[in-house]
């Protein structure tokens, strides 16, 4: 119990261990010893999606290019993602959370916070319950998992990334600020590249340091909110709350080609599969996005993000498409051979599919409903791709083939 009367709030944060590489290597023992990395091919285009720890050792990271990858260490094994197989996995370890707590927030696949305040009369001490987290997941499925225990989720998180792999930290409420001081500012949440440039020219580079900075300092290079927000952090201040009930922020799907492409008929197409899979993962979640986003990246990683505000929510991936496709020919992007493309909606809104033509609303609306039904059906059935929406190209950007 606390000096109120309320009992002591605990936050707990699981992270699942390489999660991807660690699946593989649970499921192939051939793998269990040698370096893994989970994303494109070798010789392919394409990202690191996971790497574990063996891999990790020869400097390869998550979103490294895949040929980077191969350079450092071309002993390892490469492997394709198997997203099915993954999500599987990541409901049962969520299942196994639930039956601790019923206060579950998950983040990704392969973590999630939880509310722990109260069990200790069930279970233990904070320490005994970090125990038995990873205990029941590795009894029924193999995996380790990196747990944090803490009483906000700043703190939680934090001590899930500081004991990696198959650690266990508990932080007291007392032992907050000793804990936070070594670790380097970069360690925050929310801190990019430019905040990070600022706190090295102020030669800011451990949360003690930061600490140390008066606050009114700190907004004279940071402005108000962001200092506010990291000199918060230094003190161990954040939001402790956990929402079982909190939901995506967006869906995107991108596509890598094997080497940069200028045809439109070819990027279209592939916009086209790439809207479909949107759609289709929305209406399974009973999403609809009134912001579509269109992503393009040309060689040298140069990257351009455009958005579209539509006037109504959809998950028709008609819409999608011609929104996106209006983006990629509205004129502002790089006339060059494109590297990767991608597409993607957010901001949740009531669903409606397509906006309708004003004099036949009703009826159209449940003539799309029923195609788009049709269309998720057809898919559990026969599988993805089964059956696709036609859609064909009127417009083409000026001087390109």
């Amino acid at each position: 119990m606390t000096h109120t009367g309320f009992p002591q709030r605990w936050v707990g944060h699981a992270d699942l261990d390489a999660f991807y590489a660690s699946v593989e290597q649970r499921d192939n023992p051939e793998y269990r010893d040698r370096p893994v990395v989970v994303g494109a091919l070798p010789g392919r285009r394409g990202v690191v999606a996971a790497a574990n720890y063996k891999a990790r050792e020869f400097g390869i990271h998550s979103a490294m290019p895949i040929a980077e990858a191969s350079r450092r260490c071309p002993d390892a094994v490469f492997l394709r993602p198997d997203m099915a197989r993954y999500i599987r996995v990541s409901r049962e370890v969520f299942q196994i959370l639930e039956t601790l707590t019923p206060v579950v927030e998950p983040v990704s696949v392969d973590e999630a916070y939880l509310d722990l305040t109260g069990l200790e009369k069930l279970l233990g001490p904070p320490e005994t319950i970090g125990c038995e987290i990873k205990r029941r997941i590795m009894d029924a499925t193999g995996l380790t998992v990196s747990v944090g225990i803490g009483p906000n989720r700043l703190i939680a998180k934090l001590g899930s990334e500081c004991r990696k792999p198959d650690g266990l930290a508990i932080i007291h409420p007392e032992d907050v600020l000793n804990f936070l001081a070594p670790l380097p500012v970069a360690s925050l949440r929310g801190l990019g590249r430019q905040t990070q440039k600022i706190f090295r020219r102020l030669g800011i580079e451990t949360v003690a340091q930061l600490r140390a900075v008066p606050l009114q300092h700190l907004e004279s290079h940071l402005g108000k909110k962001a200092a506010e927000n990291f000199h918060g952090q230094a003190f161990g201040i954040s939001a402790a709350g956990v929402n079982p009930g909190r939901s995506r922020k967006s869906i995107s799907k991108e596509h890598t080609f094997e080497k940069d492409v200028q045809a439109q008929d070819i990027l279209h197409d592939v916009l086209h599969e790439l809207a479909a899979g949107v759609a289709a993962t929305a209406r399974r979640e009973n999403l609809s996005g009134s912001v579509v986003t269109l992503k393009v990246r040309f060689a040298g990683f140069e990257t351009h993000t455009r958005q579209h505000k539509l006037a109504l929510s959809t998950h028709d991936e008609r819409v999608i498409l011609r929104e996106a496709w209006a983006l990629f020919l509205e004129g502002t992007l790089p006339r060059k051979p494109v590297r990767l493309i991608g597409v993607g909606i957010s901001h949740w809104g009531q669903s409606e599919p397509i906006q309708a033509d004003l004099f036949d609303q009703p009826q159209k609306r449940k003539r799309d409903d029923r195609l788009l039904s049709t269309l998720d059906q057809v898919a559990e059935k026969f599988g993805k791709g089964a059956l696709q929406m036609g859609c064909t190209i009127r417009t083409k950007k000026p001087n390109t083939p």
